[in-house]
């Protein structure tokens, strides 16, 4: 049967309407709630679903039902995503613009909400009385309270509900569209808006939430990706649409200036970039690498910032030079001029030395750490820009003097690499580095780079009077140390850099408070690692770096000194005594020779030694993951263990508290139920409840107690009644007595008070009456004057009525009389054609008749015909048969004489008389009897034959009218009395001469000697037939008719007949 009507889209959606029309949305969202999450609005076609759907989105926009909204989407999203992709897009887009819409008009709400308050609040202050009483207790309270203004509050009270809203829009569409390769262009445009969404809104908390969702849904992806239409970040389009989404959530990262998030941006880009198969467009990565020199910059890792600067210099080197050569497409590479690789040269440079050579508290620019954390930090920094191997202060120089970027940075970049990294001036150091300081610092992208640029010429002015003094007065380094304004510092910042570059092991100073000397360590015994400034752990430099230095210092000396008397000697030595060296070159060929010799054998035990380090490996390994599979078998029985011993509990508590809370609902109930019938108790009687114990009635109790109180009850009840009647029948009585005094007082009084309201009451009769009276009579007098003209309007009325009744009537007759004739007529021609049908009827019954006369008269005579054919074929039956009882017993006469010729030449061959006196006579037809197995019994009752002769009489049928020879019956002509002799079997009553059979007796089976032979009647004679024939050759062959096709079977009653 069909479906309810409800249940169809276009009643739901038309019972929604009628719902929304009298102002019952959240009834009509109901509604359409239940139908699209129902499980029958599956085989709903999606050309009906999807209006119903738009109307959805719309209550649930105007409801602020997000909830709602999502359950709905993901029904339509599994309903329509195997057959019409198009209509999910429909509706998400829908709902994404209601959303928008609704935050709009909340926009503009507020700003009239807002503009009414300071219209308001303008008027207000024009009608103060006191200026200086501006603010009322009620606006000190509020600000005290919530420390905002009136348009913040306004903004939360109105706009902040969509707003939120509005973000859950994006969260539902983002989770309906996840990991479905055929929605993945909406999901990327859906992303997109919600970037919009954070930017426009500054919606800082929800940006970190929506990288959050977009990060798990790419995890998620290689979860899931063996379901129908999972995304395949191996594609390159699919590939290429999460690169630009991440591209644009790093954008605005960076404009919202959160670099955590920017960070973990630029770890997915890099990420998806390790999956992609071919390499990303540059444009894309000039954007990657600007903004990691931004990350760096704010993280204040100055060498990694210098490093992302160096390859995006690199990479727009690499575009201009690809575009220029015709080998790259301009849109596919940034635009660059050379005022742009100028700039970002200088950039490149600076950044490079403003790399801190000291680390400090927040930067440092160590890479050789021996803390694991900061190595895999560094290395996955590396790894980000995608080089080799991790970057260093000296390298990034290195590239930079390599590739030209000095010649191509601006004057004063040049200037102040000059000053930092070659020339050797500790005195003027700072004079010559203030101009560049103060130009750098006006321009704002180049003022980042001051305070590192300090610390760098902190560290080369130590290390340069290092070199030229031992001790220096702190003053004297406190005016060596002036920058322009606003970069000076403070002698407390240089105490402080001096302590932070001890601690590290990158100065070797002494400070004295007292007299106020700084002392550079020159003791010999010192350790060497602050000998060269720089080349601490905690420094960005090594010992090989290009550091300009005067002298060795006496630490240098001491250390060095056993060296270069060891290199002097072996000079010496070489000069002054030959032998010296043909001793070391003999040692040395010696050695060559035993290594050439011990060569291969050294090889071979390495190889063992090889061998065997590897088994050990692979025994080791083996036992290790045997072992951790042993643990890890045993941990996972042991936890099998306690989540079984942790089920079965949680399982027998869930029990107890189980059986605890129906125990505890058992005696609430029953308690409520006694407290119930208590209180019942109570309302309808009075009973004492004060000495009872609720806890032990029950059911029974209650019933006790009520029945003794009824009883109770009715017994005080049957006292009062009876006592209160007794009284007032004495009282009665009472009354009655007294009554029988005043009656005749009382009558007089009654009917003299009722004569006196019927005489009143019919003066107020008699008067209204004659009122009445005369007011009809003063309405007669004034209708009197119209009655003429009244009558003379009826009969104008119903003169002009009766005529056009007549002219009615009239027409109706005209009508009816050719209605009439019309009638008249089609009943004539019904007649006639009833009249005609009965005709044609008779006729084809007389033709009907007269074909089955005919049929019966056709078959009559070819009954006729078949009974003559019949009558046919039993005589040619009967001929047939004669011949065939005289050709068998003649043929059984010559039987008989070649056997008795036989036994006569047997007798006259052996010479005694034969075993037989006398030839045995051969018994006539009608004696023999028939063999064992000739005859059939027959039984009373049913036709003799069986399906041979009925097939014999069809055939001699069908061969009826043959012509035979006459022989047969001109031989037996002669004697026609003689009944001929028959083969096979021969009843009783016909042998030696019997009655002929009568219609009782049973049929003769009569057959040719062919036909007999089935049934063992005239088998032997045939054989007998054909060796007398073939041995004597008495009887010949014209005597001998060949035996018919087959007997036919002859009734009893047809039998010697003709």
């Amino acid at each position: 049967m069909p479906p309810p009507p409800h249940i169809k889209p276009e009643n739901v959606l038309k019972r929604a309407q009628e719902l929304i029309a009298v102002d019952q949305s959240q009834a009509a969202l109901n509604v359409l709630h239940e139908h699209v999450t129902s499980k029958r609005s599956r085989s709903s076609p999606i050309a009906s679903l999807e209006p119903v759907m738009l109307q959805f989105v719309e209550l649930c926009v105007d409801l602020r039902k997000g909830k709602s909204a999502k359950d709905g989407l993901y029904q339509y999203k599994n309903i329509a995503q195997n057959t019409n992709v198009g209509t999910i897009e429909l509706v998400l887009k829908k709902f994404i613009e209601l959303a928008e819409q609704k935050v709009t008009e909340a926009q503009h709400k507020a700003e009239q909400v807002q503009s009414s308050l300071e219209s308001a609040a303008e008027q207000s202050t024009t009608n103060i009385e006191d200026l200086e009483a501006t603010e009322t207790p009620e606006t000190l309270l509020l600000a005290t309270v919530s420390g905002e203004q009136s348009k913040d509050r306004t903004d939360r009270a109105i706009v902040t509900p969509w707003l939120k809203f509005l973000w859950e829009t994006y969260r539902t569409v983002l989770e309906i569209l996840k990991n479905n390769s055929r929605l993945e262009v909406m999901y990327q445009t859906t992303a997109h808006q919600a970037f919009d969404f954070c930017l426009r809104y500054t919606r800082k908390t929800e940006f970190r939430r929506l990288c959050e969702l977009l990060r798990n849904h790419v995890q998620n992806a290689h979860k899931y990706s063996s379901q129908m239409h999972a995304i395949n970040l191996n594609e390159p389009e699919t590939l290429q649409r999460h690169l630009e989404t991440r591209f644009r959530q790093l954008n605005v990262a960076d404009e919202l200036e959160l670099w955590q998030e920017a960070f973990r941006s630029v770890e997915d880009i890099h990420m998806l970039m390790t999956l992609a198969k071919r390499p990303a467009k540059n444009v894309m990565m000039a954007n990657y690498y600007e903004k990691l020199t931004k990350i760096f910059l704010v993280s204040d890792n100055f060498l990694f910032h210098a490093a992302a600067y160096n390859r995006y210099y690199n990479l727009l080197r690499q575009s201009a030079i690809a575009v220029q050569s015709g080998q790259g497409v301009k849109r596919d590479n940034p635009v660059v001029t050379e005022e742009a690789l100028t700039k970002y040269a200088s950039f490149v440079v600076l950044s490079a030395l403003a790399i801190p050579v000291i680390s400090t508290s927040r930067s440092r620019g160590a890479l050789v750490d021996m803390d694991e954390a900061r190595k895999n930090k560094n290395t996955r920094l590396t790894n980000l820009l995608s080089m080799p191997s991790a970057p260093t202060r000296a390298g990034l120089f290195k590239d930079i003097l390599g590739k030209g970027l000095l010649k191509r940075a601006r004057p004063e970049i040049r200037d102040l690499y000059n000053i930092l990294e070659v020339d050797f001036h500790p005195l003027s150091i700072c004079k010559k580095i203030s101009p560049i300081l103060k130009k750098i610092g006006e321009d704002p992208e180049m003022e980042r780079y001051v305070i590192p640029l300090q610390q760098v010429i902190l560290t080369r002015l130590f290390q340069q009077l290092s070199q030229v003094y031992e001790s220096v007065d702190l003053s004297f380094v406190t005016k060596l140390a002036q920058f322009p304004e606003p970069f000076q510092v403070t002698p407390a910042m240089i105490e402080k850099f001096i302590m932070n570059g001890c601690k590290k092991g990158d100065l070797a100073i002494r400070l004295d408070h007292v007299s106020g000397i700084l002392t550079f360590d020159s003791d010999v015994f010192s350790s060497a690692k602050a000998l060269h400034a720089g080349s601490a752990a905690g420094s960005a430099e090594h010992e090989g770096s290009a550091v300009q230095r005067l002298q060795n210092t006496p630490a240098e000396i001491a250390r060095s000194q056993l060296t270069r008397l060891a290199k002097t000697l072996h000079v010496t030595c070489t000069y002054v005594d030959p032998s010296y060296n043909q001793a070391r070159l003999a040692a040395r060929e010696a050695a060559l020779a035993r290594a050439e010799a011990g060569a291969e054998h050294e090889h071979e035990e390495n190889l063992a030694r090889r061998t065997i380090i590897e088994k050990r490996k692979e025994a080791a390994s083996d036992a290790i993951a045997r072992k951790q599979r042993e643990e890890e078998t045993a941990r996972r029985v042991r936890q099998q263990q306690q989540a079984e011993a942790e089920a079965k509990r949680l399982r027998d508590e869930t029990r107890q508290r189980e059986l605890k809370r129906v125990l505890d609902e058992q005696a609430r109930i029953r308690r409520q139920e006694v407290e119930k019938q208590l209180n019942e108790l109570k309302g309808g009687m009075k009973i004492d409840l004060e000495d009872i114990n609720i806890d032990d009635l029950d059911t029974n109790a209650i019933r006790v107690l009520k029945l003794s109180q009824l009883e109770k009850d009715k017994k005080k009840k049957d006292s009062v009644i009876a006592t209160t009647a007794k009284r007032i029948d004495h009282l009665e009585r009472a009354f009655r007595r007294e009554e029988l005094k005043h009656l005749n007082e009382d009558y007089e009084k009654q009917r003299e008070h009722d004569l006196e309201v019927y005489e009143k009451n019919k003066q107020i009769t008699l008067q209204e009456a004659q009122e009445k009276f005369k007011e009809s009579i003063s309405l007669k007098h004034r209708l009197s004057r119209l009655v003429d003209q009244y009558d003379s309007f009826k009969s104008n009325i119903a003169q002009r009525r009766h005529k056009e009744f007549e002219k009615l009537r009239q027409k109706a007759d005209r009508e009816f009389e050719e209605e009439k004739k019309k009638r008249v007529k089609s009943v004539m021609e019904q007649r006639a054609r009833e009249q005609k049908a009965r005709e044609e009827e008779a006729r084809r019954a007389r033709e009907e008749e007269e074909r089955l006369a005919q049929e019966a008269e056709e078959k009559a005579a070819a009954e006729e015909a078949k009974k003559q054919a019949a009558e046919e074929r039993r005589k040619k039956a009967e001929a047939d048969r004669v011949e065939r009882d005289a050709a068998a017993q003649r043929q059984m006469q010559r039987e008989a004489e070649a056997e008795a010729r036989r036994m006569q030449r047997k007798a006259e061959q052996s010479g005694r008389p034969a075993p037989f006196e006398r030839a045995r006579e051969t018994a006539p037809m009608d004696e023999r009897q028939p063999s064992s197995g000739g005859a059939r019994p027959v039984v009373p009752g049913v036709k003799a034959g069986g399906w041979r002769e009925r097939l014999a009489a069809k055939e001699a049928a069908a061969a009826g009218g043959a012509p035979e020879p006459s022989a047969p019956q001109e031989e037996a002509a002669p004697a026609p009395e003689a009944a001929p002799a028959r083969s096979g079997y021969v009843p009783p009553h016909m042998r030696k001469g019997g009655a002929p059979p009568s219609k009782d007796s049973l049929p003769d089976r009569s057959a040719s000697p062919a036909s007999g032979a089935s049934r063992g009647g005239q088998r032997p004679l045939m054989r007998a037939e054909g060796r007398q024939d073939s041995r004597e050759g008495e009887a010949p062959p014209a005597e001998r008719k060949p035996a018919s096709g087959g007997g036919k079977y002859v009734p009893p009653s047809m039998r010697n007949r003709g």
